[in-house]
């Protein structure tokens, strides 16, 4: 492989990881930064760098003069045997490789292993909290940004639910709950920044995610029997990994069609196509 293209939190870290990839140096690639990473506020609307890195090419040695030589036009006969022996090794190479063009396309289409859709932490496991370092986190984040919100917290043994009420509960949710899910994945590095036992975080807002994955159950559906009837397989729009699990479990059991997922994080999308 010549090349490599990597995500990372900056430029440098995406290269760093290109050239792991590739097992080389700095001074051995040509680096082409094909997306600028943004921090966005507070970490909301943050986007990753994407960085192309590509081997150096070696400079073509400049062809060595060729000595004059008289010959006679019966001596190139041994230049045509061997053109003839290369043609007949390409034709023959040339089904083989087409094999291993139709494996390696074959390859490609990885399934992603099935897991079960994440539970609802259950009410009754749950004790309310009115002081937790989340809180005091999401206090600060939300006045920063001129919300007016009601937060509440509830622990249990290694797990902590979050629910955020007001007027302003649409701004914090975001578009298909992207800037709640921003608030989630910051809110979890807080709370576990010093913790030797992982705590699982969950971030709601006026019962968001519920709402969501019914959504989400019914567009599976729908699109399952458009692609029954069309024949034709359908690519969804880019969505985290908890909204992927919850379109492959829909149809996991689906007699006709099934489910795979194509692409990288923050662009990986589910393809539903027929069995």
């Amino acid at each position: 492989m010549d090349f490599s293209e990597k995500w990372g939190t900056d430029v440098d870290t995406a290269v760093q990881l290109a050239l792991a990839d590739l097992k080389l140096t700095i001074d051995e690639v040509d680096v082409t930064v094909l997306e600028e990473p943004s921090r966005g506020f507070f970490g909301i609307g943050s986007k990753l760098a994407l960085v192309r890195v590509e081997k150096k090419k070696p400079a073509k040695p400049e062809p060595a003069p060729v000595p004059e030589k008289k010959e006679k036009p019966q001596q190139v006969q041994p230049e045509k045997v061997k053109s003839e022996n290369t043609e007949k090794t390409e034709r023959t190479e040339a089904p083989r490789n087409k094999k291993e063009r139709s494996n390696k396309k074959h390859n490609k289409k990885e399934r992603e292993p099935i897991a079960p859709v994440i539970e609802k932490i259950p009410d009754e496991e749950l004790t309310v909290c009115e002081d937790h370092v989340a809180l005091k986190f999401l206090e600060e984040v939300t006045k920063e940004m001129g919300l007016t919100l009601d937060i509440t917290a509830k622990t249990g043994a290694d797990s902590l639910y979050i629910d955020i009420q007001g007027k302003d509960s649409g701004t914090i949710i975001g578009k298909r709950g992207q800037t709640l899910d921003a608030i989630q994945y910051l809110t979890s590095l807080v709370v576990n920044k010093e913790n030797q036992n992982y705590t699982r975080v969950v971030v709601d807002a006026e019962n968001y995610r519920a709402k969501r994955e019914k959504t989400l159950e019914k567009l599976a559906l729908r699109l399952a029997g458009k692609v029954a009837r069309t024949k034709r397989s359908i690519k969804l729009e880019p969505m985290n990994p908890y909204e992927r699990k919850v379109i492959h479990a829909t149809l996991q059991n689906h007699p006709q069609v099934t489910t795979r997922s194509e692409g990288q994080d923050p662009y990986r999308r589910v393809i539903i196509e027929l069995k």
